[in-house]
């Protein structure tokens, strides 16, 4: 029997209703062959009583008796099945928590590999042989194994989900399209699931750019903060150096002042000493003198003292102490000097400084032109839009919004709104001007009030020679020179205007904390012509780079 087992295939000991082995096999009238406990439940349910494979109708309800023949070739057949599988087990993985169990084993239950969306259940390697090898199984859906099937089951007409309902969004079956969702946009489960998976790939795509952004954003940050690092470690070393050197040389210069002062000291305390060791001389002298007179004078005999007083010595020598003094030196001046020389110095080393400063900075010039548009109608610019002078005639132009009508005043075209700039104007032969930036929404109809509060951070010269920084209230500026060229620089995020004085290489002024939210245009006013004094033009020069 064994060996006449092994011409049939598998397939032909497998109940077409439960999909297993027979258990208690019965034939009925048309000659198929089912499980008694199969047939008899799918009967119950089922009237009037048909064949589940043929579709053949029996008026009447046919006698089952088992079929003791088909029974032990399919004990046989199980029986085998068992040791294949009893061999094979310990290749296979026992399912551990959170992966799929085979719904068909007994006992242990081994991981799943396929679950069946027609039969809703999970196999193990060796329980899903029939779905590969079966010619009627393999027409059923294979999925990687899910738990839960139950849930591709539609609730109310207990039918597969494999259809999707796009007005309600939700999954239905076959039934359900004739009913509930009859009028409904429906499409096989599988479009849909090919549409919603381009969508997620797309969307796996953008967020994988947005990821990629990001990190790139993160690179660029973290670049900003290691340069930051280094210009914070060589701004620290420069300015450790120069104060160093500031130290050393008002130390030097202190110890110059002491000893100055101290060399005068000792002069005058060895012309002293000096003169007190001749000073003591005489009066040891006129002491031994006048111990001799003493004597002398205290003698009795007459004429022992007329005969001894022509052998006394003649009076020592002495000096005329009389104009004879020790002036104090004078220190008036000495410190002052000091401080001066020291100021010298100091001077050139802030030049060096600045020299420094200016290079760093004019590493971000731009290039600036004038915006006609803005131009107040009495204002004159080159061609090229890098000069600006008063005229004394008021063009004809149109009153646009941009335009200053009252104020003889130009902005560029160029606008900023983030990070730092730099530009130079020559500013020689003009007595007065003003230079800047200024908000995008300032006013420009009327008088206007110069300050930050309304939008203007400017530097202006009045009268030749009295400079102002344009803030509420005004700040007169000291300056040693009258600049001819001014380099105006503009960091953003930090909130500072500086103005520099290029012939000189000096800083002009700085204004600090400033807020800015908006876009900013460089400023230029090159004031009224007062009759031909103040004709020269305002000219937008190139940076020419300090070495």
């Amino acid at each position: 029997m064994s060996a006449a087992s092994c011409l049939l295939t598998e397939d032909q000991f497998l109940c077409s209703i439960c999909l297993d082995v027979f258990t208690d096999p019965v034939a009925i009238p048309c000659g198929h062959n089912f499980c008694k406990t199969c047939i008899t439940e799918h009967w119950n349910i089922n009237v009037p009583c048909q064949c589940p494979n043929c579709k053949e109708v029996f008026n009447t309800r046919p006698e089952l008796r088992v079929n003791t023949f088909i029974s032990e070739m399919a004990a046989q057949f199980r029986q085998s099945a068992q040791q294949k599988a009893s061999s094979s087990s310990s290749e296979q993985h026992v399912a551990k928590p959170g992966e799929v169990p085979c719904d068909v084993c007994t006992g242990t239950k081994l991981k799943a590999l396929k679950s069946c969306l027609v039969c809703l259940a999970s196999y193990c390697e060796t329980h899903l042989e029939p779905h590969l090898t079966a010619s009627r199984l393999k027409r059923h859906q294979l999925i990687d194994p899910v738990e839960n099937l139950e849930g591709r089951m539609c609730t109310k007409h207990d039918k597969l989900l494999e259809l999707f309902c796009k007005t309600d969004q939700t999954c239905v079956c076959m039934l359900c399209t004739v009913s509930d969702h009859k009028t409904h946009d429906v499409v096989p489960l599988k479009e849909e699931y090919e549409e919603k998976k381009a969508e997620l790939e797309k969307t796996e795509a953008e967020t994988q750019q947005l990821i990629h952004k990001r990190r790139l954003k993160i690179q660029e940050i973290k670049r900003s903060v290691e340069l930051s690092k280094e210009d914070a470690d060589r701004e620290i070393a420069g300015g450790v150096q120069v104060f160093t050197a500031l130290k050393e040389s008002v130390e030097r210069s202190q110890a110059e002042l002491i000893d100055t002062i101290r060399e005068k000291q000792i002069k005058t305390e060895k012309q002293a000493k000096g003169f007190i060791q001749e000073l003591e001389q005489e009066i040891s002298e006129l002491k031994k003198r006048s111990s001799e007179l003493e004597q002398l004078s205290r003698s009795e005999d007459h004429l022992q003292l007329l005969q001894s007083l022509p052998s006394l010595n003649g009076a020592p020598p002495t000096m005329d102490w009389t104009e004879v003094s020790v002036c104090p030196p004078s220190y008036e001046g000495t410190v002052v000097r000091a401080v001066a020389q020291l100021e010298v110095t100091l001077s050139k080393q802030m030049r060096k400084l600045f020299e420094a400063e200016l290079k760093r900075v004019q590493q971000y010039a731009v290039a600036v032109t004038l915006n006609p548009d803005t131009a107040h109608p009495e204002l004159i610019l080159s061609d090229d839009g890098k000069q600006v002078k008063h005229g004394d005639v008021k063009k004809n132009l149109p009153d646009n919004p941009e335009r200053f009508d009252t104020c003889v005043n130009v902005l560029a075209k160029q606008s900023f709104s983030s990070g730092r700039f730099y530009y130079e104007v020559q500013v020689k032969g003009k007595p007065k001007w003003t230079l800047g930036v200024a908000r995008q929404s300032i006013n420009r109809k009327g008088q206007i009030t110069l300050n930050p509060q309304n939008g203007y951070w400017m530097i202006c010269l009045r009268n030749d020679n009295e400079y102002n920084a344009c803030t509420d209230p005004s700040v007169r500026l000291s300056l040693k020179s009258q600049p001819e060229t001014v380099g105006v620089f503009v960091d953003y995020e930090e909130g500072l205007v500086s103005f520099y004085d290029i012939d000189a290489t000096a800083l002009i002024c700085s204004l600090t904390g400033c807020c800015f939210t908006e876009k900013l245009y460089p400023y230029f006013g090159p004031c009224i012509k007062a009759g031909g004094k103040n004709s020269a033009p305002l000219i937008i020069s190139a940076v020419n780079h300090t070495e």
